[in-house]
Parts: C-alpha cells; structure tokens; sequence
C-alpha cells in the first residue's frame, strides 16, 4: 500500500512544477494554466492534493535534493519541513546537538537567534504557508461546480468532500504550528485575493480558526483505516485537537485539560490504531505496516527522495564506522552531525545506555527505548573536546541510534541504501496515552490519577516489553510499571522525553511545563557547555525579518 502511494500520488505532482515554484506565503492566481492543463483529470486533482501532502515531507519537483526546490533562495535539504522542525523543536532543548554554523544552526542551537540571523526559522514560516496556499488552491479549485463545468462530477463529486476536508485538516495543521512557533500570525484562506495584504491575527484567533475548521470536517473526513495508506482520516483531526488543547493554557491563557482528555480517549479507545507490539518497529523502512501510526509522511528510497525527511534521521544520526556495528540500512553514508545530549542519555537508566556489538538491537535492555550508540573508539557522553569547548568530533557525546533504515528482520529496504524509506510518523497512538496521563494530571474533569496511571503504565511496559507484550527471546523479567506514588508531571516530561525524542514536541513540552527558558538547563543552553538561563523571549520565535518587509502589517513579537 506505501508504495502505491508513492506512485499515485507523488509521481503526478511533478507536472506541477511550473505552476508553483514562486508560491511563497500569498495564494495562488486562479489562471488558465492551472485549469486547463492540471484541473482537467481527477488525476490531477489527485495530483494537487498530494503536493499538499508532499509539502511537508519533500523538498522540491526532482527529488533528492534535484535543484528544483519548492522555496526561492532556500538550501533545499535544510530546508524540508520535519528536518527543520528538527532544529526548532529539537536542536534548542535537552535533547540533540548538532554543532554546524550554517543557516542559522548554532543560534538555534544556543538559544540565541532573532529575526534576521537563523535562516531556518525564516524557512519554516515560509514553509508553513506554502502549504497553507496549495491548501487554499485546491479548496478553490475543487468545487461542485468547478467539477460539473469540467465534466467530472459523475467521476469525482463523492470524493468531493473528502479532498476538501483533508486540505482543510492540513491547512488547520499548519496554523496550528504557526499559533505554536510565531503566535499572532497572518491569515489567507481560499477567499484571500492575490493583491490583498493579509491581516495579522492574534494567537488566539488563529487557535480558535483551527480548531473550528478541525471540528467541522469531521463528518467529511473518512472513517478509520478507511482511507488510502499516508492520507489522513478524523482520527487524524481528534489527536490534533487533542494536543492543541494540551497546549492551550500555554498558547492562549484557556484551561482545556478536559478536551484534551476527551480526544485523546477518543484515539485510544475509537481510533483502531492500537500501540504496536513492538516500539522499535514503529521507526522502521516498513513502518507502513505498524498498527499505531496514525498519519505518516510517506518517504521511500526511490519514489520519495529528499535529504529532508527520515533520511535526515538516519544519516545525519551515524557516522560511517557505526555500519560496521550494526546495520543502519544506509551503509557507510551517514554524515556524522548530531549526537545526544547528556540530559538525554542520562533520562535512561545507565544500564540501557551501552551499545553491545552482540545485541545490536537492544534486546537485553529492560527499557527497548534506550538507544544508542558508544562503541566507537574513544567515545564518551559529554558533548565537548577536552578543554570543554564545542566540538564536531562526532564521538564526543553518544549517537542516537531509534532511526534505521532496515526492515523488521533487518533487511536493507527493496529500494536500497541511498536514501532511506522510513515514513514519518506525524501522530501515534503511544503520544495520546501521555495526553491523556497529562491532561488528568493538570485536572481535567472526569479522569482519576489511576487512570491516568494505566496509561502511563501501558506505554512502559510495551517500552520493557513486559507484561502482554512480552515476546520470546527478549528480555521481559523487568516491569514498566510505576506506583501511583512515582506518577507525578515531572515524570511525565521525562516520560515524554523518553517515549518521544526526536519526534518534534520537545521545545513545545519544555514551554507547557514552564521549564524551556530559565531553571532547566542542559548543553550549549545560551551558548555554554553547562547551560544557561535565556530571556523568557524564546518561548516564542520572532516573525522573519523577510516576511515583515513584504508585510507592513506584520507586527513584531515582543523583544525581538
């Protein structure tokens, strides 16, 4: 099913390229050339709702970064979409580091960017609103009566409401990024004329449209398992009200623990979406076939290249000699950039931490999170040289191994070792037991502290691979379960550490626990090994200097 999306949907996009490579943030005209020549077949309305798709996963119109980029003026490999939120929502926590300069990297990594010196900030905004414009393109364009003047409403009119509700879920997604990282941001819809000047809206309006626009295409939007493998279906849309509620005391001063609950149970308890038996299966090159994946961006070696997306997570993870330790499905082509940090190696018990060349799958640890690499020669943990400075020697601090590109039975995927076929896993069921656990936690109505400790305990012992699921052959003698006593938020934020390293949250957790800016300090925090404290500034990005420029309504976040 992974690869016939590959084919269906992103072979067709390509023909695209000429109509949409000067998109940047305002919608697209509604002209001849896209009507006659795109909006003719249902193949290419199919076509436009896969580069909305595709958007936040490739980079441009060859693939493998083929000199054809979606954003003007932008590194294409930096900048796709999950490999910069990598660096805003990674890169500046307790996590990763990554010790590059370029693009604005090392002040994303300090905690010291503004609004003009950190390219990939400028990128992501830009990035966001790209798709925001194919969203509105395609809502513009695929209307009963665009459809019926074009002869294809007996072809297309029942899927008519389905593809506007998937543009419109993506859409609300994207705002609700920019309602994270920017704030008070601008709003274009479908309806937005190409001259007009969009109109800043604060954060809170930008919150309530999205959440407006994900309840309202509810009913349009495919039940679940019932729609085409890397589409999205409502379950999608309850796990994304769910963490906007989580995070909307943060975001707009409004106490929504209760819904953040309800559609969190929602997931777990309608979603069909169960945990996968296995953690490590879910960051897998047949990770299409992982039961707990509930939006995945597609990524496969030949049909979906990018040097953004997953391959990202593979190869800028392992340096060469770590193929020799373990098959990491890209050979000796790993770049040899990020490496763990010390506050995140040390939230795992210190007798999962160590790589045995003999159980390179981990299975003897008790918690099958835990992994990394520290068996290369003259490794060590702390992520400095010797006269505490920083450093790009790739064993000062460990690898961070969860990424490869194999197959469950460690296989080098059909598609082969140059770019990897891991697909992302936007949302998984395994996050929305910690909404829950934390939604209860914080008060929400209706759930009990014991109820919120099965869901945390469930997580753990499928991370120990205790209880049922234990399975033959590896270690299950040790328990995930914690007493209700040890359940407190701080263990969650740690628990969420463990469970979701590298899957884009943390920066945003860190904020909604009030531990981002001051008091929690880990590597290279304000550009020092120790860490330091930053102005509370940071809990929010600036608006690009670019952006303002071209905007004169733009109004600057405070402080910068």
């Amino acid at each position: 099913m992974k690869k016939t999306y590959n084919i269906l949907f992103i072979g067709i996009l390509f023909a695209l390229s000429s109509c949409f490579n000067d998109l940047n943030t305002m919608p697209l005209d509604n002209n001849q050339l896209v009507s006659e020549q795109v909006y003719s077949t249902s193949d290419g309305y199919t076509g436009m709702l896969a580069k909305c798709y595709s958007s936040l996963i490739l980079t441009g119109q060859k693939g493998g970064d083929g000199g054809d980029g979606d954003l003007q003026g932008a590194n294409e490999g930096y900048s796709g979409y999950v490999r910069l939120l990598f660096y805003l929502e990674e890169l500046n926590t307790d996590n990763f580091l990554m010790p590059s300069s370029s693009n604005g990297l090392r002040k994303c990594l300090n905690m010291q960017w503004d609004a003009s010196n950190a390219s990939v900030i400028t990128w992501t905004y830009q990035r966001l609103y790209m798709t925001i414009a194919y969203c509105n393109e395609i809502l513009r364009e695929c209307t009963e009566d665009k459809l019926k003047g074009r002869g294809l409403w007996d072809k297309m009119g029942s899927e008519c409401a389905t593809y506007r509700a998937e543009a419109r879920f993506l859409r609300a997604y994207c705002y609700s990024m920019l309602c994270d990282f920017f704030g008070n941001v601008s709003y274009i819809d479908e309806h937005t004329g190409v001259k007009e000047i969009p109109t800043q809206w604060s954060r809170k309006d930008i919150f309530k449209y999205a959440e407006s626009e994900l309840k309202a295409i509810d009913a349009d939007l495919k039940a679940p398992h019932t729609n085409v493998y890397g589409r999205v279906d409502r379950v999608a849309a309850w796990f994304l009200l769910s963490r906007m509620y989580l995070n909307a005391e943060t975001w707009i001063g409004e106490n929504r623990y209760t819904d953040a609950l309800t559609y969190a149970k929602k997931v777990i308890n309608e979603g069909g979406y169960p945990l996968a038996s296995d953690y490590r299966e879910i960051f897998l090159a047949d990770n299409d076939q992982c039961s707990e994946i509930i939006w995945p961006l597609v990524q496969d070696g030949q049909k979906a290249q990018s040097s953004a997306g997953t391959n990202f997570y593979v190869k800028a993870f392992v340096n060469g000699p770590m193929n020799e330790l373990y098959r990491t499905g890209v050979g000796g082509r790993g770049w040899g950039n990020v490496r763990a940090k010390t506050t995140l190696v040390d939230a795992f018990d210190a007798d999962d931490v160590k790589f045995d060349t003999k159980d390179t799958w981990g299975n003897r640890k008790k918690d099958k999170r835990a992994q990394f690499m520290t068996a290369l020669p003259n490794q060590k943990k702390e992520t400095c040289d010797d006269k505490g400075q920083m450093t790009s020697t790739f064993t000062c601090g460990y690898g961070y191994i969860k990424w490869r590109n194999v197959t469950k039975d460690n296989r080098v995927p059909a598609q082969g070792d140059a770019y990897v076929s891991i697909d992302f896993p936007m949302f998984r069921t395994g996050e929305a037991y910690l909404i829950a656990a934390e939604a209860i936690l914080r008060g929400a109505a209706g759930g009990t502290k014991t109820e919120a400790l099965g869901y945390v305990n469930e997580i753990r012992n499928r991370a120990y691979m205790s209880g049922k699921y234990a399975k033959s052959g590896i270690r299950s003698d040790v328990s995930g379960t914690i007493t209700e006593q040890e359940l407190s938020l701080d263990f969650i934020l740690s628990e969420r550490q463990r469970e979701l390293a590298s899957e884009l949250v943390r920066r945003t957790d860190l904020i909604r626990f009030g531990k981002f800016t001051k008091g929690n300090n880990w590597d290279w925090k304000n550009g020092v090994f120790e860490g330091a404290d930053v102005d509370d500034k940071y809990n929010i990005f600036p608006i690009p200097e670019t952006e303002r420029t071209n905007n004169p309504k733009l109004v600057q976040n405070t402080g910068y």
